[in-house]
């Protein structure tokens, strides 16, 4: 698999991540803790899994109306909307727990959004957080339907209005991904990622095809059976469950990246970028919204991006308190260290830059 290398620009790069790592070591160290969640993880875990799927049975066991149905189906997609932030995420990252077998199963929580475990790792864990905001190397930024980088090619001129339209788009990140896991899945065995993780194509596209498969007769099939709901009514609830999580999801995982300031590096003709990685990931990254704790409890710490991609195997419960040390030790060595104040001005900011984005053609 072709590679991008970073390369610090001075030693001072060098010695920013060498005392950062050393600062966040020591902070474990003093405290006597583990990097990986502890209880409190877990007890997200067993709320927003029982969120979900108590909406769920509720639908399948008690005789309601439609539109009752409907608010629960707006539910159901609060409760994936956080497993997918607050315990898949960690879990694929392998810092739910310090177990393995539970970072497996937690993982696998992706599922219910009708995913797979091996894509996410490849698209989200090694193109994205090894490259954030590199055009054509970010799997997180790679999107036909909205222009997300500068150096993207120019494309229809309803981009220029995707600062309206973009985040209604985000409602289709789930079914959208849903259905473009099998095509994913054939270009990252082209490109040799499956290999980097010991999976067979033909063994992961079999799992693939099973598991969607089982979560369409669950939630397409069953419902018809076993319900007085009619199609378009089983059509409707899934498509709401869906947009619900995809537009919490999609806003709260752009609002770290693609707002103002970031930059936008691009390797050099040696397939090089001239910056030390940690270095990278605070020019292409932004924290937003800290001191909102219920917020953060709910997005699993996404609003601290910049600690998350500098240390993607630490729990997410652990980033308040490394925040500090990050935010000084980036001062110390004069590097950068972005944070919107809270969740409405990075919104604004993405909503900015996506407008900016969507006429960078007409600039040429």
């Amino acid at each position: 698999m072709n590679t991008i290398k970073f390369v610090a620009q001075n030693q001072n790069q060098t010695d920013f991540a060498n005392a950062l790592s050393k600062s966040v070591r020591n902070y474990f160290k003093a405290n006597g803790i583990s990097s990986s969640g502890d209880y409190r993880i877990i007890l997200k875990a067993v709320l927003m899994l029982g969120l979900y799927l108590s909406a769920l049975i509720l639908v399948f066991t008690v005789h309601m109306p439609a539109w009752m149905a409907l608010i629960l189906m707006i539910i159901m997609g609060i409760g994936e909307a956080g497993i997918g932030m607050s315990v898949m995420h960690d879990a694929a990252h392998g810092s739910f727990s310090k177990h393995s077998w539970l970072n497996v199963l937690m993982s696998n929580s992706l599922l219910l959004l009708g995913s797979n475990v091996i894509n996410w790792k490849i698209q989200h864990n090694l193109l994205h957080h090894t490259y954030p905001n590199v055009h054509e190397w970010d799997g997180d930024i790679g999107t036909k339907s909205l222009r997300l980088s500068s150096h993207s090619h120019e494309g229809p001129k309803i981009f220029r209005y995707q600062h309206l339209f973009g985040p209604f788009l985000y409602g289709f990140m789930t079914i959208m991904r849903f259905f473009s896991d099998l095509k994913d899945l054939k270009q990252y065995g082209k490109m040799g990622a499956l290999d980097l993780y010991n999976v067979k194509y033909k063994t992961a596209l079999r799992s693939l095809v099973v598991t969607k498969l089982i979560y369409l007769i669950v939630f397409l099939v069953l419902p018809f059976l076993f319900t007085d709901f009619i199609w378009w009514q089983i059509l409707l609830g899934f498509i709401v469950f869906h947009a619900t999580a995809s537009v919490i999801m999609g806003t709260v995982f752009q609002m770290a990246h693609i707002v103002e300031d970031m930059e936008e590096p691009l390797p050099n003709e040696d397939g090089v970028i001239q910056n030390q990685h940690f270095v990278h990931q605070l020019v292409t990254t932004s924290n937003f919204g800290k001191r909102n704790g219920l917020f953060s409890w709910y997005i699993g710490g996404l609003n601290y991006q910049v600690e998350h991609h500098l240390f993607p195997h630490i729990c997410h419960i652990h980033y308040p308190k490394l925040a500090p040390i990050v935010a000084q030790t980036a001062a110390d060595f004069n590097q950068p260290y972005h944070c919107q104040k809270n969740a409405y001005t990075a919104l604004r900011s993405h909503l900015r830059t996506l407008k900016r984005l969507g006429r960078i053609g007409e600039a040429r």
